[in-house]
């Protein structure tokens, strides 16, 4: 299946990317710290207490962010979790409008979950609400970053739901699920 916004599917990997490096980055920074005032202590000198304040914090943040942005960029190339034992086994036609309830139900759930996001986001930005962590970090920043994840989503979901219809109504026998070694299968 091949999808137009792909750019921007791909954008969101490489947020959720830069979210796991970050990640990374910061555990390793704090672990360095940790390692040095141990080293000192051993030799005899005192602690420096170099430590990022809120690393956890931070970095749960981070995760929720990497898992969220790579929604969408998970779902096009069909690396999400799916059970095909029954789908497999129907004919291509049913297969298809099969494949558009799956997706119709998808995208609706998607959408539901990216309004109360957008709408949990509006209200944290009106009443400023902050972390309860040592950061106090606007919490609008994070929820709005889990609600761009699942907007992505809802757009691959509604790119792979007009297609899969396309080709239901038009040609459902041509149906085959696509794979992620088989990208070509759906146009």
């Amino acid at each position: 299946m091949t999808f137009k916004f792909n750019a921007l599917y791909r954008l969101g990997a490489w947020g959720a990317a830069a979210c796991m490096v970050t990640i990374c980055a910061l555990i390793a920074l704090q672990v360095s710290f940790r390692l040095i005032d141990a080293l000192l202590v051993l030799i005899g000198m005192r602690r420096l207490g170099l430590s990022i304040t809120g690393v956890s914090e931070i970095a749960s943040y981070l995760l929720v962010g990497a898992t969220f942005l790579g929604l969408a960029y998970t779902f096009v190339h069909h690396a999400h979790i799916r059970v095909t034992l029954l789908i497999s086994r129907l004919p291509s036609a049913i297969r298809a409008w099969f494949e558009v309830f799956c997706l119709l139900v998808a995208l609706a759930i998607s959408l539901l979950l990216g309004y109360g996001l957008v709408e949990l986001a509006r209200e944290s930005r009106m009443f400023n609400d902050v972390s309860s962590g040592f950061l106090s970090i606007p919490l609008w920043i994070p929820q709005t970053v889990l609600a761009t994840g699942v907007a992505l989503l809802c757009l691959a979901l509604a790119e792979a739901l007009v297609t899969t219809l396309r080709i239901a109504i038009r040609e459902p026998s041509r149906f085959r699920e696509a794979t992620a070694t088989d990208d070509s299968e759906i146009h």
